[in-house]
């Protein structure tokens, strides 16, 4: 599943929340592009009110005179996912942790389940016939105690077709309890009855535009009917929609349409059986006047396979892209993976109601529109590039989730991480892999290193969790994925390949653990791989630090590298962890040198770069053969999701790297220390008012020595070196990002550091701007070639539009004007966004006339909406908070549909110099959202809330009044489980 994370524009993937975290917003003063939205990220669900809040009595289902279950007067410190559901039939008080440790299977097993949903306007009404099978020891049969939810309204229940008697039975808000059960197989009947169309929270069945939909991940299913709602519990299931054809005329399910036909008043049928087990949480329904594109794919095999996304009437035009996307995705992995699609049909739905990117249902996949829909005029090159990556993920679940799904929500890196990855490569391969990698390690430093340092810091397999949708989260699935990517870098890809093949011949079918994807990497290659495990185990990102030293007369040069990770929440204690260090050696002249690391097998056929393994907190590693005094290119290829110190760098090297270095990693990275240690240096002189305190911040940063010519100059080598792919090279005109930045300073002022950010920027334009004119010249697209989303033309349009939003920094009338007019000449929607984001940031009449313009354009438009809106909530123009305020106000605005959430308070979270004001009003708002948004959406309201686990990073004052925010949200009476635990992490010393 991709998640939606907390800014705007993913590269989500990723299961598929919409990493809005690890998005780069648009062209923001020129040092920033549009990019996918990890993400936010991002990513299944969450909803409860917290039982802390509720009443001291619990739900009794409809035509039942069961007895009122009264609140225990004890609580547990902590309980299983087992022990503690069953807990809750008894228990009101606090909500309580679950952890890994107390894992057990279920007494039973669910091997065939028969559902009916009698769909209706007022009420559904589902009816479920579960085969149970024993699962446990002894004579006596156990309780069955199943998941439920307190808008689920129990009708009856029986057991082989008879009614259970109701001191047979307990149910709460949470569970369904029954004794008394028979010896052997039997089958359980239990009707409830459910109201979609009041289901805000949009997880298990609701309803989105007058269609019927579902969200089942992590625990939606038990908002359908009462179910062991854990993903170990695997079935077949038979589904059989029913419903009025005149509004619904499309009905679907997971599997193969097995039958279809007319019933009386007006109502038809469908019934759909999926052959292949599958745990609840990848159930799906859709119900809808819905309107189908459709084709078909060959498999290698040579079996045809259906393909059909459906939207709503108006978007059909709008899903060429996907669908192309869905064919890659298919082919590329039966070629990299040898992996087959295992049915006839597969379905997209795109609904513009949804928590997360999109949901990887068997044969059923659900995709918020906004990761479907797409045209010139409507997308960006960022959009067509997000909608292909997290197509390819929601298709490649189908045997990384799927047919090898995990065995409980702990390991739910297990098919996040793997599948991440996996679509990272798809994409790398579809466009290009050296931008591809920058991207991916930039998202991962700007969004997942502040998580991993931050309140709600925890291992990618997490050891507890209170509420599970919380841990949908950009170290789950961004740090998984780089997990995985380390066995790759150990084994090669021969060797991974080899263990992905065991990994599926092992477990297709079945639920496993992160422990089992391990083993079948170590046995297929014949190594031992425990030393990863601690990867899995703990939570922070490695430190490590490399010194050198060259030997002229033995011609030996060693790299001498140690690690640490710093204490994180609940751990002190840190091992040191498996840490592939990739390395390469350039000449004077900048060739690489030949490698020839003394005891390894490797030597002299290793290429440019050769791994070092790093796994003991200090080690060294001797070159032999060594013809001159080279200088270290490291971390290549970003092997390894650390933070790395050099010892002795220079700014000479940095500057030698980045222009001469055939890694584009460790490039692009050599251009990032050079921005951080000047930014940083200009930091500590802007913030010294002690001196000169009436002295301008530019006066003081000018002081320091200003922008060094050495940056100036390799910034120009970029701009005009017409050989260097447009996405790198503005890749490396990009300046450190301010989340980046408040980890190097202890308790840093976000909006002074904005403010020095600021001020480099618009020194390095007013220094380059011939060769920044020039540029966008050279890049500028003749008006007769026709818009193409690929690579090459997409690589243009990114460094026209980055060095726009340089200029854009000069502050000029006439710079103004320009941008105006090209917002204005544009013929799509890349050049379109960029023009008006660059103005967006300027406080001048063009940037009021571009917005009220773009407005008037697209207000039909309800994607491009959000952009206009997340454009004006990230602004930094000072004052900006009101018009926030007015947007909440604004009738494009609809605080129900998450996307408009996501589009609205995260990119406003995003902006120092607003959300990070000294009054402290930027937080205050963002608490009274969060607050109005729970009582809707308690996902998104947790989504929304994350900025305060990050309140260490900044100064004491700030500090201070982001905890009494912090503390108000969480003191709120009906505050959500999902928010209640954020926070509380949050305030946590």
């Amino acid at each position: 599943m991709q998640f939606t994370a907390v800014n705007v524009a993913k590269r989500v993937s990723r299961s598929t929340w919409i990493p809005f975290a690890l998005a780069r917003p648009w062209a923001l003063n020129g040092t920033q592009s549009t990019s996918r939205a990890f993400a936010t990220t991002t990513g299944a669900r969450y909803s409860r009110l917290s039982d802390v809040r509720r009443r001291p009595y619990l739900c009794v289902p409809a035509r039942s005179s069961t007895s009122v279950i009264q609140a225990p007067q004890e609580e547990k410190s902590g309980v299983s996912e087992q022990e503690g559901d069953k807990g809750a039939l008894n228990s009101m008080a606090k909500p309580q942790p679950v952890y890994r440790k107390d894992y057990k299977p279920t007494p039973y097993l669910i091997d065939q389940v028969h559902l009916t949903f009698q769909l209706g306007e007022e009420h559904t009404t589902v009816l479920s016939d579960l085969h149970f099978k024993p699962n446990y020891q002894g004579d006596s049969p156990p309780e069955v105690v199943l998941n439920g939810r307190k808008d689920l309204k129990l009708q009856s229940v029986k057991v082989d077709g008879k009614d259970v008697p109701q001191e047979q039975y307990e149910v709460s808000e949470k569970l369904l309890m029954i004794r008394g059960l028979p010896k052997g197989p039997f089958n359980l009947q239990i009707e409830t009855q459910i109201k979609p169309q009041d289901n805000t929270s949009l997880e298990g069945l609701y309803k989105s535009s007058g269609n019927f939909c579902t969200q089942c991940e992590a625990e939606g299913f038990r908002g359908i009917t009462y179910f062991y709602d854990r993903p170990d519990v695997l079935a077949k299931y038979t589904t059989r929609i029913e419903a009025p054809k005149g509004p619904y005329p499309v009905l679907l399910s997971n599997g193969n349409l097995q039958a279809s036909g007319e019933l009386s008043d007006g109502r038809h049928f469908a019934t759909w059986e999926d052959p292949f087990p599958k745990p609840c949480y990848l159930f799906a329904l859709v119900a809808g006047d819905l309107a189908v594109s459709k084709d078909s794919f060959t498999t290698a095999s040579g079996r045809r396979v259906d393909l059909h996304i459906y939207v709503q009437q108006q978007n059909i035009d709008r899903v060429a892209y996907a669908m192309q996307s869905l064919k890659a995705a298919m082919k590329w992995d039966e070629d990299v993976f040898g992996l087959e699609y295992d049915l006839d049909l597969f379905n997209i739905v795109a609904v513009d109601d949804f928590n997360m990117g999109a949901m990887e249902n068997k044969s059923l996949n659900i995709f918020n529109s906004r990761l479907v829909l797409a045209s010139p005029a409507t997308a960006t090159d960022d959009d067509f590039a997000r909608i292909e990556g997290v197509v390819a993920h929601e298709y490649f679940h189908n045997w990384t989730g799927n047919r090898v799904t995990c065995r409980d929500w702990f390991q739910l890196t297990l098919k996040e991480g793997l599948t991440v990855f996996r679509d990272q490569e798809f994409s790398a391969d579809m466009r290009s892999r050296g931008v591809k990698r920058v991207d991916d390690a930039s998202a991962l430093r700007r969004a997942q290193f502040p998580e991993d340092a931050g309140a709600f810091a925890h291992p990618i397999r997490p050891e507890e969790y209170t509420r599970m949708d919380n841990f949908y989260s950009l170290t789950v699935y961004e740090k998984g994925a780089e997990v995985v990517r380390l066995y790759q870098t150990l084994l090669g890809q021969a060797g991974f390949r080899k263990g992905m093949d065991l990994y599926f011949k092992r477990h297709d079918g079945t639920a496993v653990t992160c422990d089992d994807f391990r083993a079948a990497m170590a046995d297929a290659n014949d190594v031992d791989l425990s030393a990863l495990g601690t990867w899995y185990q703990q939570a922070g990102t490695p430190a490590v630090k490399v010194s050198t030293s060259y030997n002229a007369s033995a011609r030996t040069y060693t790299v001498k590298a140690s690690q640490s990770t710093p204490a994180t929440p609940g751990q002190s204690h840190k091992d040191p962890v498996l840490i592939p260090l990739a390395v390469g050696l350039l000449g004077k002249s900048g060739q690489p040198l030949a490698l020839h690391l003394q005891g390894s097998k490797a030597n002299g056929s290793a290429g440019d770069s050769a791994v070092l393994r790093l796994e003991k907190a200090s080690q060294e590693f001797v070159f032999t053969e060594v013809p001159e005094e080279p200088v270290p290119s490291l971390c290549r290829n970003f092997s390894a999701p650390i933070k790395l110190e050099v010892e002795g760098q220079t700014e000479d090297d940095l500057i030698f790297l980045v222009k001469h270095d055939t890694d584009p990693f460790a490039r692009w990275d050599a251009a990032q220390r050079l921005g951080q240690a000047l930014m940083i240096q200009l930091y500590a002189a802007a913030a010294d008012t002690s001196k000169n305190g009436s002295s301008s911040l530019a006066e003081r940063c000018s002081a320091a020595g200003g922008v060094k010519q050495s940056l100036v100059d390799a910034f120009r080598a970029v701009l005009q070196d017409k050989a260097l792919d447009g996405a790198m090279a503005a890749a490396l005109l990009t300046l450190p990002g301010p989340t980046e930045l408040q980890a190097m300073i202890h308790h840093a002022d976000p909006v002074t550091l904005h403010e020095v950010r600021k001020y480099v920027v618009k020194e390095l334009a007013q220094q380059l701007r011939p060769d920044l004119e020039a540029a966008v010249k050279r890049n500028d697209l003749p008006a007769s070639e026709e818009y193409s989303p690929d690579a090459a033309q997409a690589a243009k349009r990114v460094l026209k539009n980055k060095c726009l939003g340089f200029l854009a920094a000069l502050g000029e009338p006439a710079v103004y004007s320009m941008l105006l007019q090209r917002f204005r000449d544009a013929s799509n929607m890349t050049d379109e966004i960029a023009a008006l984001a660059a103005l967006t940031e300027c406080p001048c009449k063009e940037r009021e006339t571009g917005l009220s313009e773009f407005y008037q354009k697209w207000k039909d438009e309800n994607l491009v909406v959000l952009k206009w809106l997340a454009l004006q909530a990230a602004s930094n123009v000072s004052g900006n908070l009101a018009a926030v305020q007015e947007l909440q106000q604004h009738p494009a605005f609809n605080i129900k549909n998450p996307n408009n959430c996501y589009s609205l308070f995260l990119p406003f979270v995003r902006s120092p110099v607003n959300f990070h004001a000294g009054d402290g009003s930027g937080y205050r708002f963002l608490a009274d959202s969060i607050l109005t948004v729970d009582k809707i959406n308690s996902q998104v309201a947790a989504r929304m809330a994350s900025p305060f686990t990050q309140l260490k990073q900044f100064d004491s004052e700030r500090q201070t009044i982001m905890k009494q925010q912090a503390q108000r949200v969480a003191d709120t009476e009906g505050l959500s489980e999902n928010v209640f635990e954020v926070v509380q992490k949050s305030l946590k010393d």
